[in-house]
């Protein structure tokens, strides 16, 4: 399966934190007015590419509640990263649609630091550890996303 619940969420939530950051941009004084006019085109792309997101959401869920698609593929996973949080206690869909929000917001501020020119290399490393980290969370919560919406229609066949 391509697409899941979860890995739909996911791309929104990025593509929320793009449209945030593109309109931050555009509100700050001092953009030209060529520079703003380029980042108020690709907020309109962010917008469009959203709405799309969305749409493929609804229908995902539609026949997802309709038992029409595979809700989430068995995992085979060939890594363990040990130092990642629990998700035991993320019960409900809304909680892991929340969780999977804030982890690429993490993800998006830790990159933004690990760009900086001025961190010693030792610091470079510690930030990309981190990184990874989230980026595992992440993925467990997209699965997380995937499990409960699983185990909703289970209980609605």
């Amino acid at each position: 399966m391509a697409e899941t619940l979860g890995s739909l969420i996911d791309k929104l939530s990025i593509k929320n934190l793009r449209h945030w950051h593109l309109d931050e941009l555009i509100q700050q004084e001092n953009s030209s007015d060529l520079k703003t006019k380029e980042l108020k085109a690709k907020l309109v792309i962010v917008e469009s590419q959203r709405k799309d997101l969305l749409n493929e959401i609804n229908a995902f869920l539609a026949a997802a509640l309709a038992g029409e698609v595979k809700v989430c593929d068995e995992k085979v996973k060939l890594y363990r990263n040990t130092n990642v949080s629990s998700l035991e206690k993320v019960s409900k869909l809304g909680e892991a649609v929340s969780e999977l929000a804030m982890s690429n917001t993490r993800i998006w501020h830790l990159e933004d630091e690990v760009r900086r020119e001025d961190l010693l290399d030792s610091e470079v490393v510690k930030l990309k550890r981190k990184i990874d980290q989230n980026n595992q969370e992440r993925c467990n919560l997209v699965d997380k996303v995937d499990e409960i919406l699983q185990q909703s229609t289970n209980q609605k066949n």
